[in-house]
Formats: C-alpha cells, sequence, structure tokens
C-alpha cells in the first residue's frame, strides 16, 4: 500500500450519499467508499451511468441467477471504467488555468512533496526541461481508490421463489462481497459493524485477497473498528486463514453520522494512544500468526509484514484537529464525512434536504430511534422521511410497506423474520398492544415506540434518486443521517473550498461555537450513558450494574488521560487550550453529578427503586 496522494479520504455515507463519489473525486486522488447494501438502488444507477456515458446496458433482474452479486459487480466495473477514462483525460490536459490537471494539483496540501514539484515546474523557464517535468508529474500522480464498505450486521437469508431457503453464500452480506470479489477493481473493501464470522470465512475463497509472491495485495481489507480490543479479535480471525488487515479505521462509537455504536464508554483519544503504543505489538503478533496460516495453505511467506495503515474518522472539524490526529497519533490518514454532505460536488443530497442541513443547528441534529436495528441513529430533525412516516401515522396506517427488505429481522409474529418499520409489523404489534388494558400514558409510550422505526433502507436511497430525477417504481421519502459535527457548518460549498478547509487554508465554519472534536464525544457519552440508566431503572439487574460501572469507569480514565492530552496541543492559542480544558472540567462535573444521583447503580447494588 503506497502513500496515499491525499491526507483524508470520504468515508461511506448511507446507502446512496456516496454511492457514485468515486466518480466524483477519484480522478483528483481522492480515496471514497461506495455502500454495497442495496443492490436495486445499485442497479438503477448502473442504468443512469450507463445512459450518461453511453454505455450499453442490460437489466439485471431480481429474477436472475445470483442477481445481488452480478448488479454489484456490474456496477463497480462500470464505475472504474469511468473513474479510468476521466483520469486519462486529466492526466491529457493542459498544466494551463482551470484545466483538470491544475486542479488536481491545486487541490494537493500545501506541504505535499507533489505539490512542491508542481509549483517547481510552474517556475522553471527552461521548456525543454519545463515539458520534462510535466511529462513526470503526469507519470506520477494517480487516482484516488473506489473503496466499498459492507456492513456486516445486514446479512439476510434469502429465499427462491416458492420460499425455500436459499444456500448461506446467498445471504445479503456474502453476496456483496462476491459482488466485489468478481469485479475488476484493485481497492479494498471496508468491514463495519463488528464481526461476522460467515462473511469473514467466505472472503477465504477468493484469491485477489490474498497476497501475490510479491506482497502486492489485489484487494485488500479494512475493519472499521470503536476500540483496539476488536481490533485484536479481528485481526486474528482474518490472519489465522492467511489474510492480513491492511488498515485499521477507527472511528467514533457516537460523534459520527449513521448508525452510532456505542463502546462501552471508551473515547477515542484512549483508544488512539493504545494503537499509537501497541501499533508494532500488533503487527507483530499479527505477523506471526499470518505467516503460520500461510504455511499450512502451501503459500509463500513473508518475512516482514505488510503496512498496516491506522486512521481516524467522526467528528474532526478543523486542519488542526486533523493534523494534531495525524503527528500525534501517527495515523497515515483521517475520514472526514458529515461536512461532505454540503457539497454538491461530492455527495447526493436533494435540494430540499440540502437547505435542510445548511440551516441545522444543534438541536436538529440527535440520536434518534427511528432504525429498525434497534442501534441508535444519527438524525436530522424534520427529515423528509420523518414527517412522511408521522404523518401516515396520523392517517391511521403507520409503517412501510418494505419495499427492499434489507433489514427484515423480527419473528414475534411470523415465521419468516420481518421489518420492525414495516407496516406488517407494525399493525400486528398494536393489535397485540390492544389486547393489555393499559392506562393512556403507558399505551401511548409504547404506541409511540412502534411507529418510530422508520423505513431507512429504503429512504436513505432517495436522495440520489430524487437529484439527479431518476425514476422509481416505489417513491421514497429523503431519511438522512449527519453526524452532530454538521451543526458547525452552514454554507453549501465546492469539493474546491471543502479541501481548502481540510487542508487549513480557508474556515467553513460558521458561527456556533464549536467544542474541541474529544470534547464532544466525551459530552455525548455522558449524555448517553445518563440516558441509558434512566430507561433501565425499572429493569437494572447485576449485569446492567456491571455494563454500566464498566461505562463510568471508562469515561472517567477517558477524562484523566484528557487531562494530561490537551495541554500538548501546543499549535492551538492557549485561549482554546484553557478553553478546552475548562470543558473537560465541565464535562466531569456532569459525571459527578450523574454518579451522586444514580449512587445506587454505582454502588454496586440493585435501586429499591428497581423493579426485577
Amino acid at each position: 500500500m503506497t502513500k496515499p496522494i491525499h491526507t483524508f479520504h470520504v468515508p461511506v455515507m448511507g446507502t446512496a450519499f456516496s454511492i457514485d463519489t468515486p466518480i466524483k473525486v477519484a480522478r483528483y486522488g481522492i480515496h471514497s467508499v461506495i455502500s454495497l447494501v442495496d443492490d436495486t438502488l445499485i442497479e438503477q444507477m448502473r442504468k443512469f451511468y450507463c445512459e450518461k456515458e453511453g454505455e450499453a446496458y442490460t437489466l439485471i433482474t431480481k429474477y436472475d441467477e445470483d442477481f445481488r452479486a452480478r448488479r454489484i459487480t456490474a456496477y463497480l466495473d462500470l464505475v472504474n471504467a469511468i473513474v479510468q477514462r476521466q483520469f486519462a483525460q486529466l492526466k491529457a490536459s493542459a498544466f494551463e488555468p482551470g484545466t483538470e490537471i491544475t486542479k488536481y494539483f491545486e487541490m494537493l496540501a500545501d506541504d505535499s512533496v507533489l505539490k512542491a514539484a508542481w509549483r517547481h515546474m510552474l517556475s522553471c523557464s527552461d521548456p525543454k526541461f519545463k515539458a520534462d517535468l510535466q511529462k513526470t508529474l503526469r507519470e506520477t500522480i494517480k487516482p484516488g481508490d473506489i473503496n466499498v464498505n459492507i456492513m456486516t450486521k445486514l446479512d439476510g437469508n434469502n429465499y427462491d421463489a416458492q420460499g425455500a431457503l436459499l444456500p448461506a453464500e446467498f445471504s445479503d452480506a456474502l453476496s456483496a462481497l462476491r459482488g466485489y470479489a468478481q469485479s475488476g477493481l484493485q481497492s479494498a473493501i471496508v468491514f463495519s459493524a463488528g464481526i461476522n464470522r460467515r462473511l469473514y470465512s467466505y472472503v477465504e475463497q477468493f484469491k485477489d485477497f490474498y497476497a501475490d509472491a510479491t506482497g502486492n495485495i489485489k484487494k485488500k481489507i479494512i475493519l472499521k473498528v470503536t476500540d483496539f480490543r476488536s481490533s485484536i479479535v479481528q485481526g486474528k480471525f482474518f490472519a489465522k486463514k492467511g489474510l492480513w488487515i491492511s488498515e485499521y479505521r477507527v472511528e467514533s462509537g457516537l460523534n459520527c453520522g449513521g448508525h452510532a455504536f456505542a463502546s462501552d464508554g471508551y473515547l477515542m483519544g484512549p483508544i488512539l494512544e493504545e494503537f499509537r503504543v501497541k501499533r508494532q505489538e500488533l503487527i507483530a503478533e499479527l505477523h506471526r500468526i499470518y505467516n503460520e496460516a500461510l504455511k499450512l495453505k502451501d503459500k509463500v511467506t513473508f518475512a516482514k509484514p505488510h503496512e498496516v495503515q491506522i486512521t481516524a474518522q467522526g467528528g474532526i472539524g478543523t486542519y488542526r484537529e486533523d493534523r494534531f490526529l495525524r503527528e500525534h497519533y501517527g495515523l497515515n490518514a483521517t475520514g472526514w464525512a458529515t461536512p461532505f454532505l454540503l457539497c454538491p460536488e461530492v455527495t447526493n443530497v436533494d435540494p430540499i434536504t440540502l437547505e435542510k442541513l445548511s440551516k441545522a443547528g444543534e438541536k436538529d441534529l440527535y440520536l434518534s430511534d427511528v432504525s429498525p436495528l434497534g442501534v441508535p441513529f444519527n438524525s436530522l430533525r424534520d427529515s423528509l422521511s420523518d414527517i412522511e412516516k408521522n404523518q401516515k401515522v396520523m392517517r391511521g396506517r403507520p409503517g412501510s410497506a418494505c419495499p427492499k427488505s434489507y433489514l427484515v429481522s423480527n419473528t414475534e409474529f411470523t415465521t419468516l423474520p420481518i421489518c420492525t418499520a414495516s407496516r406488517q409489523y407494525q399493525k400486528l404489534k398494536i393489535d397485540q398492544l390492544k389486547t393489555l388494558n393499559l392506562d393512556e400514558s403507558e399505551y401511548k409510550k409504547r404506541f409511540d415506540a412502534i411507529v418510530i422505526k422508520a423505513c431507512i433502507c429504503h429512504d436513505l436511497g432517495q436522495s440520489v434518486l430524487t437529484k439527479n430525477a431518476i425514476e422509481t417504481k416505489v417513491p421514497g421519502f429523503t431519511a438522512i443521517c449527519p453526524g452532530p459535527n454538521l451543526a458547525y457548518f452552514s454554507k453549501i460549498v465546492t469539493l474546491k473550498e471543502m479541501t481548502d478547509h481540510i487542508y487549513g487554508r480557508i474556515s467553513l465554519l460558521n458561527d456556533t461555537p464549536r467544542p474541541n472534536m474529544f470534547i464532544k464525544e466525551l459530552s455525548m457519552y455522558v449524555d448517553y450513558l445518563k440516558k441509558d440508566i434512566t430507561k433501565s431503572l425499572g429493569i437494572m439487574n447485576e449485569q446492567k450494574i456491571r455494563y454500566f460501572t464498566e461505562f463510568k469507569n471508562n469515561l472517567l480514565d477517558g477524562i484523566e488521560y484528557y487531562r494530561k492530552l490537551f495541554p500538548k496541543m501546543m499549535e492551538e492559542s492557549v485561549e482554546y487550550r484553557t478553553k478546552t480544558l475548562n470543558d473537560l472540567e465541565a464535562c466531569h462535573q456532569q459525571m459527578l453529578d450523574m454518579l451522586e444521583e444514580f449512587a445506587p447503580v454505582f454502588a454496586g447494588s440493585i435501586p429499591t427503586f428497581a423493579v426485577l
């Protein structure tokens, strides 16, 4: 894995917001990630781009054999072909103001060696020497990677037309993996949301995931993680199969977009510190296990480990935060997601939702319960999806028709799994609720908990269809999942402006006071813990007490870590460091107040007000 052209990448966003981002940014050397969740949307996008690019298009229907994998392969190969054509045209363009190749170099970080070489070429007065320098520059630049993402928890089984269960390799996640594996891409797959053993084991069947004799891996594996312990467990699982993890992508548990997986109170700073301290130890241990597995498979072994990159994402908002992460923790790169939702050149947000995002404040961005997965989901208040969902409730027909069924998991009322956001489930659940003879207050509480679930697997895909005027048989209503960092950005911007912000050439922050990214995450964890304890008071038990105690201890350890870390941020002003330390102490006081409020819980005993 060679050093990337840029120090940042564009992570996956929803199912649609970054579904064609490589077509928009890869030619400029920027890595980005496509979600492989929604093969129906992927097929719609393939048709759209075939027509736009003048390519022949043959529909792959849901009745065709192995349609999900084939749709994904066909789309990824199309995206790759488009990017390669774009990049060839960029390389051939003149070194003149306003051209594509000039834009490529203008967007690079100012301390980039490649940018310094470009500036040297511009200042050169000897025509022949200048032409030689231009030739070298054209040969040196490269496009960004077309990476893909599989959310490991979304791995529903599938059935044939007669209702018979299909073999495991036709599950959603395994089919998506096969679709990527059979494509011509040389890039990486990002596995997120935790371990999926049958999916990870399936990787063994595809040669592109193994290193060749020179150590090159055509299709690399990236793990998105929220703690170091998970990295070890998952890394060893792959190493025992002779598969190498090329990148650990650390993401904040709460200060991110999409689903929020709270990491038992482990904060981003201490997690990155553990990677910094134990990085070489991790690599050495995995390398030993990796070589042992390769020997058993009669494959070539390697004297030195392949490169391992450590990156981070979630809540980064300023150049100084970004630089501190890379320099203090030795990160190879960072991920910037949510701010790019305000950049139409990069992501797909329909005009109405884009306007809502640009005006969103801190109170408009919240952790919701709309996801059928039962995991907190970052949401925009009064999104088009929310409005439509509420109107269905008012009309007496709550729930979705469930047109895609990617989140089916509930078998409370049915033999085959159904989605808790579906009209079928919500009707059955409400009918059951009516038989319980609850008082009005309790009935409303339980009713609201049923109808709050939204059809996010369909509505997250609507924005790109609306933006590109793509007709669809089942219209959706845009759901969007920005992280809380969006509250500090308001301007709708170009790709050039966003890269200028990331590299510190301009600032796109609005006037809303913005805390340090670590402080923001910490405050979210304190609020999360308090809310979680409050919800559990009536069902408290020893297991929950142990969980809350560990969560609390991890937060307190994190606060102590930050007390020592923040004074080291020497690039920040004295005023900034002082404010950040004051904000830290305010969070600590919130923790102390919570410890006092829930003293019986943290004393290790079940509170007398708990109902067992």
